[in-house]
């Protein structure tokens, strides 16, 4: 059995250690919980090791031996031992073999009721005869790769006791080099009796090392990966620690193992250094206390205890090992005072408990070093540092829980801040989008009437200018003033026009527009081709943009009744899907007197065609005035071309 071996068996406890980041965590509930489970670990451990001795009948227990000892490398030798017997203890740092030979009561049953053996401990190998007759084994005698552990229970059945005479028990065991072989005491008696008190015993000890493991394997991948999310030392460190406890606990349970021994006794005695030294910064990290000089000397004292280890196993000197223990449960004691200063004088809540954890681990690493490593005080086979290593590992669960509750308190009181603030802004725009709405309203209102009154300035206004200038004539010419005067009007009826919303419709535009002019046209006999297709709305346009598109076809429409001497007038209106970017393409074309000379831009003091052009490059069109050439049956005449990509704004001017 290896409880007293230098591996994990002389383990000794340490206090915690704490992340850099500690968290003024813990809170009555931590409190509570630890002092719940402490009170069950110390009241169930001697509770179930009573219970192995209780019962209706006291079974025999044997306390000594007649041994047989062949140590490796020394002369065989015979004698009467006292049990529990350590071989690690009689031959340090030697392998060998050992025969006990035990004298048993008479029958500790009746004939017809099965006897039984319980065992408190025995290693590594081993081979039991009763009565001459081999009973059972446990391993193979000499193979390394099986190590006994526990406390073997072996029946004994009724045909094989001796009735009325002692019973001879032989016990053969192979041992390896510090791997913390002994015989313990053992127990004889009805297997009614023994079978509950092994029940027991098992599920103190076997079941809950292995509870502890898997809860230790569980804190250690939780702490890595909170570690590899946030960086934090204080889960890097529990994480470590954790991991580097496995292998003492898997050793406490699992008989065989994949790894030579005594190479898999140096993986176990490293990380059981590991897990204490580690466990010790941990504390340190909870309390963010610590003085460059402890944690170097931490640092140095953990390095020191793996290098004794692994010579420990190389040189065959399990002295070097006990020292390296003892170097690490130095360091921790050394470290109690920063905990007990944060504890009594800052009255820190997490101080106090890694106080109480502390002691109990330095008191079960003294346990662990003195009782079951040394053999001092009567030895004993039990390892307490992993039962007061699981305080650390509810410190730990506790300190998490509590900065998840904290983290989710501040991300509640910060959703409520950034709420208000949020609800605060709100109403800070709506305030602005309404004063900005309102300027926005005036602003539209303010440029409506600007245009109007320009509209009226340039449209109008000239025109009545113009009017002025003929009635103040001393003899004015009637039909002049009556051009000026139909001008005026079709100014005015325009920039009405232009007020009335045209839901992007073009078609509507240029229906208005051959409603003003219409009455004009037929009383100068000019006959109204009007070929408008399917035009799709347009990109929103303006009112200025409508009105520019309706001056330069009114502009086109007055030359013809002015200068063409047309009778006929076709207007072609088509939207052009078939080109980029789409557009309109309107063609107005008369059948008068054409363009002089042919083909060319007219020659003429007016500024018709020039406000024409000027008000084209402004929508964005493309405005182009050609001569009709002269066919059978025509007298030639003019065709103004008009190619709009889209309704745009024009620029006020």
């Amino acid at each position: 059995m290896s409880t007293t071996s230098p591996k994990p068996c002389s383990r000794r406890a340490t206090w915690a250690g704490c992340p850099e980041h500690p968290s003024a965590a813990s809170s009555s509930d931590l409190r509570f919980l630890f002092t719940l489970v402490a009170a069950l670990l110390l009241i169930a451990g001697p509770a179930a090791a009573s219970s192995t001795g209780g019962g209706t009948a006291t079974p025999y227990t044997v306390t000594s031996a007649e041994a047989r000892l062949e140590p490796d490398g020394l002369p065989a030798e015979e004698r009467r031992v006292q049990l529990p017997f350590r071989w690690d203890q009689a031959f340090p740092g030697r392998g060998g073999k050992a025969t006990y030979r035990i004298a048993l009561p008479a029958a500790a049953a009746p004939a017809s009721e099965p006897a039984a053996l319980l065992f408190a401990g025995v290693g590594n190998q081993v081979a039991i005869e009763f009565n001459g007759t081999p009973l059972a084994g446990f391993g193979t005698l000499g193979d390394p790769s099986y190590d006994t552990k526990g406390t073997p229970f072996v029946p004994v059945a009724a045909s094989l006791q001796r009735t009325g005479a002692a019973q001879e028990l032989v016990i053969r065991t192979t041992v390896q080099r510090q791997r913390g072989a002994a015989l313990a005491t053992l127990q004889y008696g009805t297997e009614r009796e023994l079978l509950p008190r092994y029940r027991v015993y098992q599920r103190w000890r076997h079941t809950s090392v292995i509870a502890n493991a898997a809860i230790l394997a569980l804190m250690g991948c939780l702490s890595g990966a909170l570690w590899l999310r946030q960086r934090e030392a204080l889960y890097g460190c529990f994480a470590l620690a954790a991991l580097s406890g496995l292998p003492h606990n898997v050793d406490r349970v699992r008989p065989d193992m994949n790894l030579p021994w005594p190479l898999w006794g140096v993986v176990i005695a490293v990380c059981y250094a590991l897990h204490i030294g580690l466990i010790t910064r941990f504390v340190l990290l909870v309390l963010q206390r610590g003085p460059a000089g402890l944690v170097r000397a931490l640092y140095a004292a953990m390095g020191i205890a793996v290098a004794s280890a692994i010579a420990s196993f190389v040189l065959a000197w399990p002295a070097l090992w006990t020292a390296g223990l003892v170097l690490l449960n130095l360091t921790g004691v050394a470290c109690l005072p920063v905990v007990a200063r944060s504890a009594w004088v800052e009255r820190r809540t997490i101080a106090m408990v890694l106080l109480l954890a502390g002691v109990l681990a330095i008191l079960a690493g003294m346990h662990d070093l003195l009782l079951v490593r040394m053999g001092f005080f009567g030895g004993s086979d039990t390892s307490q540092t992993p039962r007061a290593m699981f305080f650390f590992v509810l410190i730990l669960a506790g300190l998490v829980v509590d900065r998840y509750s904290r983290t989710v308190a501040d991300y509640g009181a910060l959703n409520a801040t950034l709420a208000e603030r949020v609800a605060e802004r709100e109403g800070q725009l709506r305030v602005a989008f309404d004063a900005l709405r309102l300027q926005q309203q005036e602003q539209a209102v303010l440029l409506e009437r600007q245009r109007i009154m320009r509209e009226i300035h340039d449209g109008v206004g000239s025109q009545l200018v113009g009017l002025l200038n003929v009635v103040t004539q001393p003899a004015p010419d009637r039909a002049v003033v009556e051009e000026h005067v139909k001008l005026a009007l079709d100014e005015m009826r325009m920039a009405v026009d232009s007020l009335q919303p045209t839901h992007d419709d073009l078609a509507t535009v240029l229906a208005t527009l051959r409603y003003r002019l219409q009455p004009r046209l037929d009383a100068a006999g000019i006959a109204l081709v009007w070929d408008v297709g399917v035009i799709p709305p347009v990109a929103p346009f303006s009112a200025q943009a409508a009105l520019q598109l309706q001056r330069i076809l009114l502009e086109a429409f007055t030359n013809v009744l002015k200068h063409a001497r047309a009778t006929r007038i076709v207007l072609h209106a088509r939207w052009q899907a078939d080109v980029q970017p789409p557009r309109v393409h309107i063609v107005l074309t008369d059948n008068g007197v054409g363009l002089r000379p042919t083909g060319t831009a007219p020659k003429t003091t007016g500024h018709g065609i020039a406000n024409m052009r000027a008000r084209a490059l402004s929508i964005g069109a493309r405005l182009e005035i050609t001569a009709v050439e002269q066919e059978e049956n025509t007298a030639g005449g003019t065709r103004i071309t008009l190619e709009w990509p889209g309704a745009i704004d024009c620029p006020q001017h």
